[in-house]
């Protein structure tokens, strides 16, 4: 039994040695090599269906962003004011106190405005991992509620480097 296992074994141990040696692969692309690395096209989003609760909640968002961005300003220019106040003044007087906890108030009036960018950024990620099309009221409301907020910031800034020992 075993010698015609060892037979048949060494028969094609011998038949892989008689193999053409002059006959190698091809080194051409194969077809799917050719295709490139391209993404694919893909076809465009279908437009979003108008959405009257989306667009109740957000008018109610931006109401109270756009109430929040009107405090701020309010607040800025009185903060603008008191920096302009305790821009010769040294660190640690009343002007320069006062100028300095206007400014703090800004940030708390910048943090309400944040409010409202993060409710909106909310639902635009909702939408996103729903797989629903972008809404084009949602996001220029976003785009306008991020602009604000970098405006905001910058005239923070802007007042705070005003101020002496900035």
């Amino acid at each position: 039994m075993l010698r015609p296992l060892a037979l048949l074994a060494s028969l094609s141990l011998l038949a892989a040695c008689a193999s053409d040696p002059t006959v190698y692969p091809s080194l051409a692309p194969r077809p799917v090599e050719k295709l490139g690395f391209a993404e694919p096209v893909t076809a465009p989003a279908a437009p979003a269906a108008q959405d009257p609760a989306l667009d109740g909640e957000l008018a109610a968002i931006v109401a109270k962003g756009s109430a929040a961005a009107r405090d701020f300003d309010r607040a800025a220019t009185r903060a603008a004011t008191l920096a302009r106040a305790a821009k010769g003044a040294k660190v640690g007087s009343d002007a320069w106190i006062a100028a300095q906890t206007a400014i703090a108030d800004l940030d708390a009036l910048r943090s309400s405005h944040g409010d409202t960018v993060g409710t909106l950024d909310d639902l635009a990620s909702g939408r996103a991992a729903a797989l629903q099309p972008p809404y084009p009221a949602l996001e220029q409301a976003l785009a306008n509620a991020r602009a604000t907020a970098e405006a905001q910031t910058a005239r923070i800034d802007a007042l705070a480097a005003s101020l002496p020992g900035a």
